[in-house]
């Protein structure tokens, strides 16, 4: 399908642009949402004559994500979750979760698609992600993910945890202490029937 795009759309095209798109986008997306119109000549005319006014509503848009830049950037994304022994969660970390901690966090209201984080994230740790609060403005991210605020302060300080390594060798330690009692009980119990 043929549509004019009436707003810059990333890996698509900038206003006024006319592009082919598959038909199911341009219906589900691009037209309900507003960002096209379908291209006849009516309305390659009366895109003409909004033009100005499309133009400068994408300029305030962009002045206002611009805005906003200072506050996505400055914002403490800290998330307190289960995990297993391993560091595994229990679930994952999607765009969604981001998106409402930025609002809770920065007071920056972003939709969950304007997170860019790939895929979720379902293990502890420190990540790195961008919003985009618009096409033109991508401003990077730290999420730092953990079971306790201290495991928080203790990534944010730039250590790296550890899980699984140190109860192993605990516990093998342990084992091995107890083998070796038994083996000297056992000694002992030799030499006493001798």
């Amino acid at each position: 399908m043929k549509v004019i795009l009436t707003e810059k759309v990333t890996k698509l095209g900038n206003i006024g642009d006319t592009v082919e798109v598959k038909t199911g986008f341009a219906r589900n997306y691009l037209l309900p949402n507003g960002k096209a119109m379908r291209w006849t000549r009516e309305n390659v005319a009366l895109f003409e004559a909004k033009k100005a006014e499309l133009q400068a509503r994408q300029d305030a848009a962009k002045k206002n994500a611009e805005a906003n830049v200072d506050a996505v950037k400055n914002a403490k994304l800290y998330m307190i979750r289960q995990a297993g022994d391993t560091g595994q969660l229990y679930g994952s970390v999607s765009t969604r979760d981001i998106a409402r901690t930025l609002k809770e966090v920065a007071g920056v209201n972003v939709e969950s698609a304007q997170v860019l984080l790939g895929s979720p994230i379902k293990s502890i740790g420190a990540f790195d992600t961008k919003i985009a609060l618009h096409p033109d403005v991508i401003v990077p991210v730290k999420i730092y993910v953990a079971q306790t605020q201290d495991e928080i302060e203790a990534l944010v300080a730039g250590k790296v945890l550890t899980f699984g390594t140190k109860k192993v060798e605990e516990e093998s330690e342990a084992e091995d202490k107890s083998e070796e009692k038994k083996d000297e009980k056992s000694e002992e119990k030799v030499a006493d029937a001798e």
